[in-house]
């Protein structure tokens, strides 16, 4: 298991309960392909530097975790088919 830092643009369309169930189903993915999270920080809902389909804001949410890096592609791909993250960037931490 490695650290990683995960961030994640969730759709600003979405209402708030929806909200909630998107990071449920994305601590699922994680835990899903064997990943603990550490810690999730919500940045709140700011504008995108470019569009990104027809949007121009994004609520933004950095968790870091722990997961097999041999997992990892699957969890992005899993998060590549969910239409509720518009982008998402998974760095390795540390050593």
């Amino acid at each position: 298991m490695r650290n990683y830092e995960l961030t994640t643009i969730i759709d600003p369309n979405i209402a708030e309960e929806d909200f909630s169930k998107a990071m449920e189903k994305l601590v699922g993915l994680i835990t899903k392909n064997g990943g603990k999270v550490i810690e999730t920080d919500h940045w709140g809902r700011r504008r995108l530097s470019y569009p990104i389909g027809k949007h121009a804001e994004g609520n933004y949410v950095m968790m870091k975790l722990d997961i097999d890096p041999d997992k990892t592609d699957e969890l992005e791909t899993d998060m590549n088919i969910s239409i509720e993250y518009l982008r998402h960037l998974l760095l390795r931490v540390g050593d």
